[in-house]
C-alpha cells in the first residue's frame, strides 16, 4: 500500500537531505568568495577564507637601525620597535603581535618572543610581543644593527577597498554602459525571432517542418566555439566587423535554438480548442499568435529572457571576439580581466569584488522573474509534442 493516494513517501527524508547537501554545495563557495571580497590581497595568499576571522601569522625580515646606540654597563645598546618604526611597520596592523623571532632566514622562529638569541662575540637580542627589542654588543654597531627575522599574528582585517577599486575604477561606468547596450537587445532579439518561429513549428502545416524541429534540436549541441572564426569572418565580409551590431546577432545566432525549442514545446502544450475557435471564427495565423498564443506563453519567455540575460551579461569570449578591443567599447566582464586583473589574474580580492558587482543586475533580474522560470521550463519539458 506504498502508493495510496495523499500518503506521503517513506523516501521524503532522502529526497530532503539531497537538497540540503545541493543547496550547502552551492552555497559554501559563493560564502567563501563573499569573504575573499573584504580581504586584502597579502592575507587571501596567507589563509584561507574560513580563517578570515582568526589572526594571520606572517614571517617578515628587518634590519635594526645602528643610529642611536648608547653604552651601558661597557656594551653598546640599541632599543627600539618593531612594529611602529621597522620597515615593515606600514604593513603591520594594530594589534599586531611578534610570537618568534631569528637572525636567520632559515629558522625565522628559533627564539620565542622575550628570550634572549646569542650574536655571537658577546652580543645578544631579544625581541618582545610587543615589537620592543634591545639589541647588545660588546663593540660598536658602527651605524649598521643586526638583520632580525620574527613571525607575528596578524589580527584579521576586513577592507571595501576592493569594492571602491571595482567601482570607481577609470571606465567602469562606461563598460556597465556598454553591458547594459550589449545585453538588453541581445535579449529580446532572440526572443521576438524564436517566438515568430516557435509558433510556427508547432501550430503551422507545412512541408519540412519535422526536418526543422531535428535541426533546431541538433544545433542544441554544437559548441559556440566551433563558430565563432567563421561568424567574425562573415561579419568582417558583410561589414559589421566587430561591433554592437554584430555582437547583437552572434548572441542571437546562438540563442536561437534554445529559445526556438523552450518555446515550441510551451506552446504546443497551449489548448487546441482555443486555438482551433479562433481560426473557426476567422483569426489569422498573425492574431492568434498576438493576440493568444503570445500571452500565455508569458512564462515561457520569461524562463528563456532569464538564461539569455544571464549568458550575456556574464559572457567573456563572444565579447573579446565580436566587440572592438578600445576602451569605449569594453563591457564590464572585459573590463575587469583586462583592467583589474591583468594577464596573470592573482588580484583575488578584486576578482571576489568584481564578481559580486557583477552579479548583482543578473540577480535581480533572476528574483524579479524567478516565479516564471519553474513553470515555463515544467510547461515546455511535459508538454511538449
Amino acid at each position: 500500500m506504498a502508493a495510496i493516494a495523499g500518503q506521503k513517501s517513506r523516501l521524503t527524508w532522502a529526497v530532503n537531505i539531497s537538497v540540503v547537501i545541493m543547496v550547502v554545495a552551492w552555497l559554501i563557495p559563493t560564502v567563501g568568495l563573499l569573504v575573499s571580497s573584504f580581504r586584502t590581497t597579502d592575507q587571501i595568499s596567507q589563509s584561507g577564507w574560513w580563517d578570515a576571522a582568526f589572526p594571520v601569522e606572517k614571517a617578515f625580515r628587518d634590519r635594526i637601525p645602528g643610529d642611536g646606540e648608547t653604552q651601558v654597563d661597557g656594551k653598546y645598546v640599541l632599543t627600539g620597535d618593531l612594529l611602529t618604526n621597522g620597515q615593515n611597520a606600514a604593513d603591520l596592523k594594530s594589534g599586531t603581535v611578534i610570537k618568534a623571532f631569528g637572525t636567520s632566514g632559515i629558522k625565522p622562529d628559533k627564539y620565542k618572543a622575550g628570550e634572549v638569541a646569542d650574536l655571537g662575540d658577546g652580543g645578544t637580542l631579544v625581541v618582545n610581543k610587543d615589537g620592543s627589542y634591545t639589541a647588545t654588543s660588546a663593540t660598536s654597531f658602527e651605524g649598521s644593527g643586526p638583520r632580525v627575522y620574527f613571525v607575528a599574528d596578524m589580527p584579521p582585517a576586513f577592507t571595501l577597498s576592493n569594492y571602491k577599486e571595482v567601482l570607481f575604477s577609470d571606465g567602469m561606468g562606461q563598460a556597465f554602459i556598454n553591458t547594459l547596450t550589449v545585453t538588453i537587445p541581445a535579449t529580446i532579439i532572440p526572443i521576438l525571432v524564436a517566438a515568430f518561429a516557435a509558433y510556427a513549428l508547432a501550430w503551422m502545416e507545412f512541408p519540412g517542418r519535422g526536418l526543422l524541429i531535428a535541426a533546431v534540436v541538433g544545433l542544441l549541441v554544437v559548441p559556440l566555439q566551433l563558430a565563432l572564426v567563421p561568424l567574425l569572418r562573415l561579419h568582417q565580409e558583410v561589414g559589421i566587423g566587430q561591433s554592437f551590431l554584430g555582437i547583437w546577432l552572434a548572441h542571437t545566432g546562438f540563442g536561437l535554438p534554445l529559445a526556438i525549442y523552450l518555446l515550441r514545446n510551451y506552446m504546443v502544450g497551449l489548448p487546441r480548442d482555443i486555438i482551433e475557435g479562433a481560426k473557426v471564427d476567422g483569426a489569422t495565423d498573425f492574431q492568434i499568435f498576438m493576440k493568444i498564443v503570445l500571452p500565455l506563453s508569458f512564462p515561457a519567455l520569461a524562463s528563456f529572457a532569464i538564461f539569455q540575460f544571464l549568458w550575456v551579461w556574464n559572457d567573456l569570449l563572444v565579447a573579446k571576439v565580436f566587440l572592438p578591443a578600445n576602451d569605449g567599447s569594453k563591457v564590464m566582464t572585459v573590463k575587469i580581466a583586462d583592467d583589474l586583473l591583468g594577464s596573470r589574474g592573482g588580484d583575488w580580492g578584486i576578482l571576489a569584488a568584481a564578481a559580486f558587482v557583477s552579479i548583482a543586475v543578473p540577480l535581480l533580474v533572476f528574483f524579479s522573474m524567478q516565479r516564471y522560470l519553474v513553470r515555463g521550463l515544467l510547461a515546455g519539458s511535459v508538454k511538449g509534442g
